[in-house]
């Protein structure tokens, strides 16, 4: 069953629909840092009230600025969040913190310990599902972090192995999306960029998704975000997990590993990154659409979702929203083309304009 359909915005004006959406982060606007500075400062009068309308105002604005860039799918660029692993351990009983650890360049975050069994306490994320499905008019997309990534940023002092304190994860990551498809969510993306630095656990990480979709409803859109890492070794593999859609990072690569996907039939659909988010140039329509071609050579127009690389937060906020905006028109001309006949496409060949 395909959920694309759904998300059609009903004055879409092709017949074909290139799904656009965004992977999830994006760049916070400068007082929302820093708010987040005055509520850290104990000697600040800047209390809890004062955050929380920092963050839902923050919120509100960038879910506008992701509809004014016409994205069919958007999300509130995850101003509520501080870090993608830190985020959910602090909300998860049976991790602990203990200080802050160097990941790469001059970035930190505050690595969790697993310290006792994890038990699901309070929601994560439906709060801010509500929220931003009040305020968009656009339907929302829900990114949550892997039980695969959780575990492997994460030090492990009480499981056996990084297996078991995965499938651990996924029970909880199942409990909470049951709780946001009660909430109205129905577009749904695991991020794991774990994956493909391990690739040899990738079967760790479909009994992970077996769990984690065990009773969720078929309307609902189920997505898996990897970056990073050889695709070549996780795949036609991750063909088998239990999710409609495959979110991949290969603009920064220069689509080197594009070939990767044409031996086997990609038989899910394909949302691939047309934009690179570690360059802050913002690309051409022209140029976007001969990327968006690419993903033609790969499967047909009805499986494919254009979408950046990964998420846009450490660009400068007016080069993320110019990747945007740019990705989004050239979608809506690869349509006209498409509609018009103007482009040839075999998927596993070559998609070409004709002349």
């Amino acid at each position: 069953m395909s959920t694309r359909e759904q998300f059609r915005p009903e004055d879409h004006e092709n017949d074909h629909f290139l799904l656009t959406t965004v992977v999830g982060s994006y760049p916070k606007p400068k007082w929302h840092d820093r708010a987040r500075e005055l509520f850290e400062d104990d000697d600040s009068d800047f209390d809890l009230d004062d955050w929380e309308e920092s963050k839902d105002d923050a919120a509100r604005l960038i879910t506008e600025e992701h509809e004014r860039a016409g994205v069919d799918v958007v999300t509130d660029g995850e101003m509520r969040r501080n870090e993608m692993v830190e985020y959910f351990a602090h909300r998860i009983d049976g991790y602990d913190f203990n200080g802050r650890v160097k990941v790469w360049g001059h970035n930190y975050f505050d690595k969790p310990s697993v310290v006792d069994e994890v038990e699901y306490d309070e929601q994560w994320l439906v709060e801010e599902f509500e929220f931003t499905n009040d305020v968009a008019d656009a339907p929302v997309k829900v990114p949550i972090t892997g039980p695969y990534t959780l575990a492997s940023w994460s030090f492990n002092e009480v499981y056996d192995d990084e297996e078991q304190l995965t499938y651990a994860l996924a029970d909880l990551v199942n409990e909470e999306i049951e709780a946001l498809v009660d909430a109205g969510a129905r577009y749904i993306q695991i991020d794991e960029p774990a994956l493909a630095t391990t690739p040899d656990d990738h079967a760790i990480v479909g009994e992970a998704l077996e769990r984690i979709v065990d009773d969720v409803p078929e309307d609902v859109r189920l997505g898996l975000h990897v970056c990073y890492g050889d695709y070549s070794r996780i795949y036609p593999e991750i063909l088998d997990y239990p999710v409609e859609e495959y979110d991949l990072e290969l603009a920064n690569g220069g689509y080197e590993q594009l070939d990767v996907f044409k031996d086997d039939e990609f038989t899910k659909d394909f949302a691939m990154g047309v934009v690179d988010v570690h360059t802050a140039e913002v690309e051409s329509v022209e140029e976007i659409k001969e990327n968006i071609k690419k993903g033609l050579e790969v499967v047909p127009p009805e499986q494919l979702t254009v979408s950046p690389d990964c998420g846009v937060k450490l660009l400068p906020r007016e080069v993320a929203y110019g990747k945007m905006e740019n990705m989004v028109k050239a979608a809506r001309e690869i349509e006209e083309e498409l509609d018009a006949g103007e482009i040839d496409v075999v998927a596993g060949a070559e998609a070409s304009a004709d002349d």
